[in-house]
């Protein structure tokens, strides 16, 4: 799909993105929100998106478009001008210091750069996000094996990041991230440094993680990856969403 093909014209209407309502089950929703930065430019315009709890979407655009100024939103990392962003019953907007992060404990980030800490193992890198939210050494221990079971990496845990492939610190990345068992998954452009196999290995992590019961949000720019997945997608155009037509079909496991 090209970027033209959904490029609207200047007169178009408002996008065509599902309305938002005050459902139980929607674990995200953005309220007319719009994103203005101090010199003026805007990068998000009169958002209106609900997520449902389970969900798996795709959003998509060029880079610039505004897909991890929206994901920050979510997290709190950056605050909307206008408009409200409510994630899992916390209006994130009003959020400050032990509140904001509650809110990030419920929350898993995976970056585009891996973000990893050179000097630590596998387990070390992944075991320092529970140590900082408290969690004691046995528990640390119980929750390990799982998490490195999830992505394939039994086998790396007394390893350095440096002696990892891409798409393997990727996958370290994700352990981490979802070790603490947090309801929602935000991944901004996950597979942007990988290869089309590396890409495809961490959309199944993403879609087991899924299939378990976490909310998963992924950015990219990878129309091919999307129309291998066909999940939900929105795409990001001139700082606002559009409901691009459906994908293909899913490429076999």
């Amino acid at each position: 799909m090209s970027q033209s093909s959904v490029k609207p014209p200047a007169h178009a209407p408002n996008p065509e993105v599902p309305p938002v309502s005050e459902a139980d089950d929607a674990i995200v929703a953005l309220r007319d929100v719009t994103k203005t930065y101090v010199s003026g430019s805007k990068a998000l315009i009169d958002l209106n998106l609900e997520i449902k709890r389970g969900d798996f979407l795709f959003i998509t655009g060029p880079s610039g478009s505004g897909k991890s100024t929206l994901l920050k939103l979510l997290y709190g990392e950056e605050r909307a001008t206008a408009g409200r962003v409510l994630v899992d019953g916390f209006n994130v907007c009003e959020l400050r210091g032990d509140r904001l992060s509650e809110l990030r404990r419920r929350i898993g980030i995976v970056f585009q750069d891996y973000k990893l800490i050179p000097r630590r193992t596998v387990a070390e890198n992944i075991a320092f996000v529970l140590w900082a939210q408290g969690f004691d050494r046995k528990e640390i221990e119980r929750r390990l094996p799982p998490a490195l079971k999830m992505v394939g990496l039994p086998h790396k845990a007394n390893s350095f990041p440096e002696e990892l492939s891409g798409g393997e610190q990727q996958r370290v990345s994700i352990a981490r991230a979802i070790v603490n068992t947090p309801p929602i998954l935000l991944a901004d452009e996950p597979t942007g440094n990988l290869d089309a196999d590396n890409s495809w290995q961490v959309i199944k992590i993403l879609r087991k993680l899924n299939a378990i019961g976490i909310t998963v949000i992924v950015t990219t720019h990878d129309e091919a990856l999307i129309r291998q997945s066909n999940h939900s997608v929105v795409q990001l155009c001139n700082g606002r969403l559009y409901s691009p037509k459906r994908y293909n079909q899913p490429k076999a496991n």
